[in-house]
């Protein structure tokens, strides 16, 4: 059976679909079989940044409604053989999406996955509920700013108070924090929440911190996720991201503040 991971946040725009697929993407290559879900009914991101938008002829919502079967609608990967990605709908609303067929496309792709991603939309409407209702883990994604880390706790009441785990009374989901667009200087300079700020407030589990990255943009433009490119800050830290997911211990990286020598700073250039 597969485990099945919602990747939320209570704030639109923190690289969450980013994430969804960074992660998807590294747990793939990793050797384990894939699946990652597009729930944004009517927006649908995750096949612009995995960079098979071009090859959607069905959706989530065209096999919820019977319109088409589930192995018609998943993608396949270009780089990745194991990795699969089942997009939304960009022509209907979130109320196309009902309880029991969702649980119906999650219980079939359990039989042949090893990890179920579920791209849950921001915020806490009707989308974002049912993509974490069935969920055995969940990855806040959050930015390190008072309003994202606000908006992140009440998703945590929610998967705490909204899912099927707490109806039936079962262990509770298993909460991981991404802290992502996290920028060492700035935190310095009293601009943004420092990790400590972060995980008082939340009080959950620190399981990946990205940082700040022009290799994120790039890769989005691209339709590559970044955890492809193996040189960059932000593609090694999703990397660790994975491997802390798996069980692994794996050292903080990207957190601390480096004071650039004046030489560095006329010659040294950006972030990767």
């Amino acid at each position: 059976m597969a485990k099945i991971i919602v990747v939320t946040s209570g704030k639109g725009g923190v690289g969450k679909t980013t994430s969804a697929a960074a992660i998807a993407t590294g747990l793939a290559l990793r050797g384990n079989k894939t699946v990652v879900i597009d729930f944004d009914v009517g927006l649908r991101n995750l096949d612009l940044i995995m960079g098979c938008e071009r090859r959607v002829v069905y959706d989530l919502v065209n096999v919820i409604q019977g319109e088409a079967g589930l192995n018609q609608a998943l993608i396949r990967d270009k780089r990745v053989d194991n990795l699969h990605i089942l997009p939304a709908s960009q022509t209907r609303d979130k109320d196309a999406l009902n309880l029991e067929g969702v649980e119906k496309v999650l219980d079939t792709l359990s039989k042949d996955f090893d990890y179920i991603l579920c791209d849950s939309p921001a915020g806490i409407e009707r989308g974002a509920q049912l993509a974490m209702y069935f969920a055995d883990e969940a990855i806040v994604v959050t930015n390190p700013e008072v309003s994202s880390v606000r908006d992140s706790d009440r998703i945590l009441g929610l998967l705490a108070s909204k899912t099927r785990r707490a109806e039936r009374g079962e262990e509770a989901i298993k909460e991981h924090l991404l802290v992502t667009r996290y920028n060492p200087a700035r935190v310095d300079s009293g601009d943004m929440l420092n990790l400590d700020d972060i995980r008082e407030i939340l009080a959950i589990n620190l399981i990946g911190l990205i940082p700040e990255s022009e290799a994120v943009l790039r890769a989005s433009n691209q339709g590559v996720p970044v955890t492809h490119d193996a040189d960059s800050d932000a593609g090694q830290a999703y990397t660790d991201t994975v491997a802390r997911l798996i069980g692994e211990e794996v050292p903080l990286r990207f957190h601390l503040y480096e004071k650039r020598s004046l030489l560095s700073r006329m010659f040294g250039g950006g972030r990767r």
